[in-house]
């Protein structure tokens, strides 16, 4: 957990930099600002084994479990302006599964970092991996970036995808077809 009185002092400082800190509207905004990014980078404070908390049962399954569309919400490292976006995750189950909350549980937990894309993705398919043992993974994370629509070149429309792939989702051109098949 961060220190909140150190971020208070820092934001105090931005704030003084910025604006009137003393106007009506942002007196209070430091003690605000450090709360929120306390809270968007909380995933800091949060282990695999406690997020996923023994939520893994046997399985028969072995066909590919999809879970699509998991908002995300993130922090840009390079610039700390956010990226919202969603993931999408799956995978080949090798004797266990993963409760369908977790799933979404491990994106928010690397996601509420300071970030980028393309390592969040890599994050969250190792996560899976080493959460089920399934060799089998494929992750997609596509997002809208701040720091890329509020500054610099300014681009509204613009979007990222990344994607992660390991196994059979990289190596085995029919089971990546059939997940990216079964995103549409």
């Amino acid at each position: 957990m961060p220190n909140i009185e150190r971020l208070i002092n820092a934001y105090a400082t931005i704030v003084d930099e910025l604006d009137d800190a003393t106007r009506p509207g942002v007196v209070d905004t430091p003690q605000r600002a450090a709360k929120a990014m306390a809270f968007l980078t909380k995933g800091n404070d949060e282990t695999l084994e406690d997020v996923v908390n023994n939520a893994l049962f046997p399985a028969e399954n072995r066909e590919m479990i999809i879970v699509q569309d998991i908002e995300l919400y993130s922090m840009c490292e390079h610039h700390l302006l956010p990226f919202i976006g969603r993931a999408h995750v799956g995978y080949i189950p090798d004797g266990k599964v993963l409760g369908l909350s977790k799933i979404a549980r491990i994106v928010d937990m690397f996601a509420r970092r300071l970030q980028i894309q393309e390592e969040l993705t890599y994050q969250i398919a190792n996560a899976v991996k080493e959460v089920t043992n399934a060799n089998d993974v494929g992750v997609i994370v596509e997002a809208k970036h701040m720091c890329m629509m509020m500054r610099g070149v300014e681009k509204q429309n613009s979007k990222m995808k990344t994607s992660a792939m390991l196994g059979a989702f990289r190596d085995d051109p029919s089971t990546r077809t059939e997940f990216l098949n079964l995103l549409r």
